[in-house]
This record gives structure tokens, sequence and C-alpha cells, in this order.
């Protein structure tokens, strides 16, 4: 069983977290981990949701402190929640597609390198938690516009 990082009223409750896809043309951001789990890995931008914030700012306020980009969201990707995707135990992840609206690159807070890969090259990285497998299915959906 996987352990679950949160009580609520008793109950014990996943944790929730935010990821970001980051568009640039056929590039998308992935920062390199600070901190374990996954220490150095590559991953996509985001973070634990803090208690009295939405989903939608909780990933704004991420990118930000990890990658020194200001972005506003263009959409609602999907919703990962394998039990088992983080070694911390049950976090269900809230992933959006973003855009670039200000701010400069640059590494931050948990992660120690950031920048953009083209989409083709980040098939080849090893990535953190299931992060291979969102970018697979936002290639899947992108091949379909």
């Amino acid at each position: 069983m996987v352990r679950c990082p949160c009580t609520c009223n008793g109950y014990r409750a996943p944790a929730v977290a935010v990821d970001a896809i980051v568009e640039n043309g056929d590039e998308i951001l992935l920062i390199k981990r600070k901190k374990e789990p996954f220490k150095g890995a590559y991953a996509l931008p985001g973070g634990f949701v803090e208690c009295g914030e939405s989903c939608e700012n909780a990933v704004v306020r991420e990118v930000e402190e990890e990658t020194g980009l200001k972005v506003r969201i263009k959409e609602l990707f999907g919703v990962y929640s394998e039990p088992s995707r983080d070694p911390r135990g049950h976090v269900i992840s809230i992933c959006y597609i973003v855009e670039v609206v200000g701010g400069s690159l640059k590494a931050g807070s948990d992660a120690s390198d950031a920048c953009f890969f083209n989409i083709n090259d980040v098939k080849k990285i090893e990535l953190a938690f299931d992060h291979s497998k969102i970018i697979e299915d936002y290639i899947r959906r992108c091949r379909r516009r």
C-alpha cells in the first residue's frame, strides 16, 4: 500500500502537486532537480500546492520559483494520480500547459539548472517521477492538433 502523506478530517489523503509544460515553439522547459527524490534528474517544473492556494496559482508560483519565468496558463493538460508515481507517497499531480509572459530563465529554489529542450530530444532523457509519461501524452496530443 502506498503511504498517503496528508490527513483531512481524520482521513488519510493524497497530497496535491502541480506540473507545468512550458512551451517554446518545438521546445519544452525542464529543470534539473536539486533535492531528493530524483536529485540530479530532469523534471517538469512544479511542486506542491500550499494550503489556501489554488492549483492555478501554485503552478504559476512554482514555475517562477524554479525557473525565474513568469507564465500564464493556456490550458489544463491532465491529472496524474497513479498512487506509486512519487516515492514520498501518494501525490496527485495536476498538469497545465503554460506560456512565458516575462522573467529571465535561471535555475532557482529546487532546481540546479533550467533549460529548454527540443521535444524530440526529451524522449531520450531519463526523467523524474512519471514525467516521461506526461511528455509522451503531450507529444501524442500535439500531433493531433
